[in-house]
């Protein structure tokens, strides 16, 4: 591995997750963030250098990446920061990755395809749970049918949120019950919900406007795709919660994602991936994601997570198993 890493929004809840493990296996790494004094404080912590830009001041980012190689983008909501943050990467030719679940910030990064090729780089959303998982089951289970035509994905998630995540989620409902048909974005009139054996019963789950619905296009191919997810709690007010969930949280519980693809003889194939709970996935997937990309690991242009390196990156973050139902 060579070449330098910035973390922009380092010191948010995920953020300083995400470059406390960068740190412990031994990045060449920058953390930054809005704020000159939280980015000197995380900086001074973790032995790394820090540096201080607004996403909206052109210059300051056009010089915070001179000698950066890679860019992994952590500041959310996503919909302030990714656009700017991929400007700048294409025109400084930085690969750029985020932790999104904003599935505009996907739409956005399918946009620059071209723009990035052509810079000769790697523009990634999702490198988190959302949808590191999901991405690579889809692309492992469409590999058990012949010719598949059609993909459902249902998202199990639990445990406590980050203040980040839910301003991240605000007006997911605006955007309505979209799916993928013939290979077009299509929004239906209503969100139907359906039920899904996870392991412990029968669940509902319900439609949900996921970034899955851009992934699994390029890392499949599919033309027909529906994502639904379910959780145990519903979300807690901004105002009424913690930052996010303490190491003890993150530590108990499981996620759990299915995919089912339906190949065009009819032929069904289910496969179900477990793994640690999002806050500790994301902390792992992301930077391991980064890890490749540095080591010359990448394919250019918008990848997914599945499309750039497959099934078997879901399974490279520890405690994470594939199972075929």
């Amino acid at each position: 591995m060579s070449g330098r890493l910035l973390i922009y929004g380092a010191t948010g809840y995920t953020g300083r997750l995400v470059a406390a493990r960068a740190t412990d296996i031994g990045f060449d790494l920058t953390v930054a963030g809005r704020n000159l004094d939280r980015v000197g404080e995380l900086a001074d912590a973790l032995g790394v250098e820090g540096r201080a830009f607004d996403v909206d001041d052109t210059a300051a980012v056009r010089e915070a990446l001179k000698d950066v190689d890679c860019l992994l983008n952590v500041a959310g909501p996503f919909r302030h920061t990714a656009r700017q943050l991929m400007d700048a990467c294409i025109e400084a030719g930085v690969h750029y990755l985020d932790t999104t679940a904003e599935f505009d910030t996907f739409a956005l990064a399918e946009s620059r395809d071209d723009e990035a090729a052509s810079a000769g780089i790697m523009i990634m959303s999702g490198t988190g749970w959302d949808v590191v998982p999901s991405d690579c089951l889809a692309v492992h289970t469409a590999r058990r049918v012949s010719d598949p035509v059609r993909l459902t994905i249902a998202l199990r998630v639990t445990g406590g949120f980050s203040r980040g995540s839910l301003a991240s989620s605000a007006g997911i409902e605006d955007l309505g019950a979209l799916v993928r048909r013939g290979g077009e974005l299509t929004r239906l009139a209503s969100a139907p919900s359906r039920t899904f054996d996870f392991g412990n019963g029968p669940e509902e789950c319900v439609l949900a406007p996921m970034g899955d619905l851009i992934t699994g296009r390029r890392s499949t191919g599919i033309a027909d795709i529906e994502v639904f997810l379910g959780t145990d709690q519903g979300f807690p007010d901004g105002d009424d919660m913690a930052q996010g969930p303490s190491e003890q949280e993150r530590a108990h519980g499981r996620y759990l994602a299915m995919a089912e693809v339906t190949g065009r003889d009819g032929q069904v194939a289910r496969s179900l991936i477990d793994t640690p709970t999002g806050y500790t996935y994301t902390q792992l997937s992301s930077v391991e994601i980064a890890r490749r990309v540095l080591a010359g690991q990448f394919s250019i242009g918008f990848q997914s997570p599945g499309s750039a390196y497959g099934p078997e990156l879901a399974t490279a973050i520890a405690d994470t198993t594939i199972i075929d139902l």
